[in-house]
């Protein structure tokens, strides 16, 4: 594995754990303090990491230039099948009574190892190390 990838892995595994922090914190919110089930807590706190993680892994972890409304359909297509998946076996996993906590560990953890591979394979493949610092 090269170098740049590795460098590349240790971004987006801290930039995604700050998004992570994001979602945690925002679906304890909802779920807690506003008592929303499973799904709409989850699917808003997702939202909100992956508007974060777009943003910063695309400036500081892929450096691309890439016309930002292609990178974002593209991204968009990742999560219009990853959602909807993750929300259904997640609601099915809260009907068998699985902690809700533990539904979304899992699911963030699936969500962080599919979305570099989607980012680095297909979002951003040619598109790497484009992206002109100005001073």
């Amino acid at each position: 594995m090269k170098k740049e990838t590795v460098f590349q892995m240790l971004k987006f595994t801290l930039f995604s754990a700050s998004a992570g922090i994001i979602q945690v914190v925002s679906f304890a919110i909802f779920n807690e303090l506003f008592g929303w089930r499973y799904w709409p807590a989850y699917c808003t706190s997702l939202v909100l990491s992956i508007i974060w993680n777009f943003t910063f892994n695309r400036r500081y972890t892929f450096k691309s230039a890439a016309n930002v409304s292609i990178a974002m359909i593209k991204l968009f297509g990742f999560y219009a099948v990853f959602t909807p998946v993750s929300t259904w076996l997640g609601h099915l996993a809260e009907t068998a009574k699985i902690n809700d906590y533990i539904i979304l560990a899992v699911t963030m953890l699936s969500n962080f190892v599919l979305e570099f591979l989607f980012s680095k394979l297909i979002i951003y493949k040619n598109q790497e190390n484009t992206r002109i610092e100005k001073l």
